[in-house]
């Protein structure tokens, strides 16, 4: 019985300190001074991310498809007292996700972390009736992977 406390103990206090940290309680600054990019991270769980990046010390770029959302989530963020900026990206234009990457490299010097949040969806319906073709965009978009790889390289 006293193993079982010990060992309930250790999970009490394993718990207290994940939900500490995940509150920001023990806030450390563990990413100061890195640069996050983030797409589409003007709501949900983007913007979930870009706030707790943020949170942990990062530059953070926020990105959308739409400019109002851009305006609206660094307007939230930096009335937090976070570090953040934003562009409009659709992150199936080239010229979009250029423009996203210069923004993080003129603004703060490079990029440290990527998350690439934003979904390809090009189908709706029923999903038995999805092609092999859709599943293969939808998992894999080799092109516009290896084309922000390749940014990312060059800028950093």
């Amino acid at each position: 019985m006293r193993k079982a406390g010990l060992l309930l103990g250790g999970c009490v206090r394993s718990w207290k300190s994940v939900r500490m940290a995940s509150s920001g309680v023990a806030r450390r600054d563990l990413l100061a001074n890195k640069v996050a990019l983030v797409t589409a991270s003007t709501d949900g769980i983007g913007l979930a991310i870009a706030r707790r990046l943020a949170q942990d010390g990062a530059h953070v770029v926020v990105s959308s498809r739409k400019q109002q959302n851009v305006d609206r989530a660094v307007a939230a963020l930096q009335g937090e007292g976070l570090s953040v900026t934003g562009t409009v990206c659709h992150v199936g234009k080239a010229e979009d996700r250029e423009r996203l990457v210069t923004t993080a490299v003129k603004r703060y010097g490079g990029i440290d972390i990527l998350v690439s949040n934003a979904a390809v969806n090009p189908f709706f319906g029923n999903l038995m009736d999805v092609t092999e073709e859709v599943w293969d965009k939808l998992w894999m978009d080799e092109a516009r992977e290896e084309s922000l790889k390749e940014m990312l390289r060059i800028k950093r």
